[in-house]
């Protein structure tokens, strides 16, 4: 049976695994090693409070991640408290897709995104998740842009 539960450091390993997994999947191709900077980066923010994840675990093993980043920004008019839940690592094992298990997990993470006072939570979604996150209520932005350097 599938439980629930908050993601913990000593679940790091397994998450990053999973996290670069969920990546490869959705067609990164870039052969850097992101796990010292994914580490760095669940460390900090998950000791500060601005990173929660729940996970989906099945007889000890994580089955399914989710992850929200808690970011503020200059309150605008769809988000008066300028506080954004930016979602992410939102993954599950292909043998236990179809189950409801992303459901549950997004309505825990988005849970947490009320509770931490967020107005609003973004999203870039991959092809596969965009059904999910329209029947949730999410509504598509075509204004975002991005630039890198």
């Amino acid at each position: 049976m599938v439980e629930y539960r908050k993601l913990t450091e000593s679940d790091l390993d397994v998450f990053i695994d999973m996290r670069i997994n969920q990546l490869r999947e959705e067609g990164a191709r870039q052969e850097i090693d992101l796990k010292p900077n994914l580490l760095d980066y669940y460390r900090r923010h998950m000791s500060d409070g601005t990173f929660v994840s729940w996970l989906a675990v099945d007889g000890g093993k994580i089955v399914g991640t989710s992850g929200m980043s808690f970011v503020e920004k200059p309150p605008y008019f769809g988000c008066p408290s300028g506080k954004i839940g930016l979602l992410s690592s939102m993954y599950v094992l292909p043998d236990y897709r179809r189950r409801g298990i992303a459901r549950i997990l997004l309505d825990k993470v988005v849970g947490e995104a009320r509770d931490y006072g967020c107005g609003a939570v973004h999203i870039t979604a991959s092809d596969m998740g965009v059904l999910l996150y329209t029947d949730y209520g999410f509504k598509k932005n075509d204004k975002f842009m991005y630039y890198t350097f």
